[in-house]
């Protein structure tokens, strides 16, 4: 499994199938890039969100993304519900904001959309993420004090800002 970028924003990326030696790796990057959202909401406990990604993580579904051999962050899809779920999509602080996680993105909703499958997701109320799913089609299906749950169906597009206003 391989995709990658050479935009000028964009590093050159390759996805890798996850392996077990990689599940510390990912729990202290989920812990890294989550504190603040979670903290933010009054959420954040150092053990439970290492946890609860030991307790999900499937060799199967995740993908790791590498950048000059190294970890640069990861990716889940599994079905679930008649649906694909995408989850635990983490990118390292220094790769972030540079159209990597665009770029990831694209290329799992191309793998979906060919599959003909809805994509579901969960997102922290208020996190930065939020734009990115939506710049990539998803809709908020529902919301609770800490999550919005959001879905995207085979082959949608974005709205149109003045769509969204």
């Amino acid at each position: 499994m391989s995709a990658g970028s050479t935009s000028a924003h964009s590093p050159d990326w390759t996805l890798r199938s996850a392996a077990t030696a990689d599940i510390e790796l990912i729990a202290e990057l989920r812990a890294t890039v989550m504190r603040a959202d979670l903290e933010r909401l009054g959420r954040y406990d150092e053990h439970r969100v290492r946890q609860r990604l030991r307790d999900g993580f499937s060799t199967r579904h995740t993908s790791i993304i590498v950048i000059d051999r190294a970890l640069a962050g990861c990716v889940t899809v599994r079905p679930a519900e008649g649906r694909q779920w995408l989850e635990h999509f983490y990118l390292a602080p220094h790769v972030q904001g540079r159209g990597l996680g665009s770029a990831v993105l694209h290329t799992v909703l191309e793998r979906t959309d060919a599959q003909g499958m809805t994509v579901g997701l969960n997102v922290l109320q208020g996190s930065a993420a939020r734009r990115l799913y939506e710049r990539h089609g998803f809709v908020v299906e529902a919301q609770d004090p800490v999550d919005v749950f959001m879905v995207r169906p085979p082959g949608a597009r974005a709205a149109t800002p003045a769509a969204r206003a």
